[in-house]
């Protein structure tokens, strides 16, 4: 019988991992709000409380929605961890809110280990996540079979709170790709092209991307099925703007794609994908 895990939060990324993690061997203790998300997962055994899944458990992943969310189950679910537990916080969740997690990590005597993951849904199912991972060696040593489990990459990042750093950096780029994306095919429909030529005019060439073949895709059927809902994609691009303002840096990029993510969210697309920030710019049918 392998290592026990606790995952908290069985959500569109938590539930595969857990899954991934029981076809890797890991003894899975699970738990989410909703019980029903959680008693889906084959394998695995649901806890009524975070610190019941988390008692006895080696280690304790969480991935949820927010730093305030993360706070509040992490609190409770401490209650169960033993001196040699380690937390893998996988959340993405902004500088400020993981320097506070890694404070109650300390207080709580419990290894801290700052490890968001890059990838949407159809990665997780697959384990081909990449891990930003950052924390004290010997505790990132104690997670390789994790990150084995979940993920195709790992880059090690050194101190707890570099990895929440370089995943801030990675979603600057990614939030800016899509929204680019969205008003670019929003501009070929508007000037009476079809938006498809501007994908088949990138394709294969140095301006191409395989996302913004993806996505493109999606914008052109005007079709969302979510894989990274428009409502985490704004959050995080908002934390993307409260760390440039904490390192005294100017990005009025970054804060109008905030804004406008934000403004789709307004319209009522937030549970769609962030694809759907297309409809914002689009013009009419």
């Amino acid at each position: 019988m392998g290592e026990t895990i606790a995952v908290l939060g069985t959500g569109a990324m938590g539930a595969p991992i857990a899954r991934n993690l029981v076809q890797a061997g890991f003894v899975v203790r699970v738990w989410n709000r909703t019980r029903g998300a959680a008693e889906a997962i084959e394998g695995v055994a649901v806890a009524d409380t975070p610190a019941e899944a988390v008692r006895g458990a080696g280690l304790m992943l969480t991935m949820l929605t927010d730093g305030r969310v993360v706070a509040e189950v992490a609190g409770d679910a401490l209650d169960g961890a033993g001196a040699d537990t380690i937390w893998i916080q996988s959340s993405t969740v902004g500088i400020a809110a993981t320097e506070r997690l890694a404070q109650l990590a300390a207080r709580r005597g419990v290894a801290f280990v700052d490890a968001p993951v890059l990838g949407t849904k159809e990665p997780a199912e697959r384990g081909e996540l990449t891990v930003l991972a950052s924390g004290p060696k010997d505790a990132l040593e104690g997670c390789e079979p994790v990150f084995e489990a979940i993920a195709q990459k790992t880059i090690q990042l050194g101190p707890a709170g570099n990895g929440t750093r370089m995943k801030l950096v990675l979603n600057c780029w990614l939030v800016t790709l899509v929204e680019g994306l969205a008003e670019t095919l929003a501009l070929a429909r508007g000037l009476g092209l079809d938006p498809s030529l501007f994908l088949e005019a990138i394709a294969g060439g140095p301006l191409d991307l395989p996302y913004a073949q993806l996505k493109g895709k999606l914008m052109l059927a005007e079709e969302f099925p979510a894989s990274f809902k428009l409502r985490l994609a704004a959050k995080d691009a908002r934390l993307v703007v409260e760390a440039a303002e904490r390192a005294g840096l100017d990005l009025p990029l970054a804060e109008t794609i905030a804004d406008r993510l934000e403004r789709g969210v307004e319209l009522g697309y937030g549970d769609e994908d962030m694809a759907a920030t297309y409809r914002t710019s689009a013009p009419p049918s």
